[in-house]
């Protein structure tokens, strides 16, 4: 399985692969985008099959990168990482696409929970 992981800090972007090997996710090839509009780019040229996306980055949020996939028919599984955690941008996310919304800080077993059922 190929999994993207679009975050604007390169620091975060190595914490959610830590994370995703501590909760057993290990062995999968990560792709990393720096930001929505890279992120959007990689998933038309390393068709991953999910995108963990942080929700606040400059270019393109998280939120339209989504919308963007999802406009030009993508289907790739998608989840948020993120700081925002309201019930207003996790009932936005849902109706988006999203499969699932992690928040920060977060803990191997919160990457366990979510991921599991996408992740076989």
């Amino acid at each position: 399985m190929k999994i993207l992981i679009a975050d604007d800090s390169k620091v975060m972007r190595q914490i959610v692969t830590r994370t995703l090997r501590q909760a057993g996710f290990d062995g999968h090839d990560v792709v990393e985008a720096v930001d929505g509009a890279d992120a959007f780019e990689k998933v038309k040229s390393e068709s991953p099959d999910l995108v963990l996306s942080d929700w606040n980055m400059p270019n393109m949020t998280g939120i339209e990168l989504l919308a963007q996939l999802r406009s030009t028919g993508s289907k790739v599984n998608f989840g948020f990482v993120t700081s925002e955690t309201s019930q207003e941008m996790r009932d936005r996310a849902e109706s988006s696409g999203a499969l699932f919304l992690i928040a920060k800080p977060f803990t191997p077993e919160a990457f366990r929970e979510a991921l599991e059922p996408v992740i076989k």
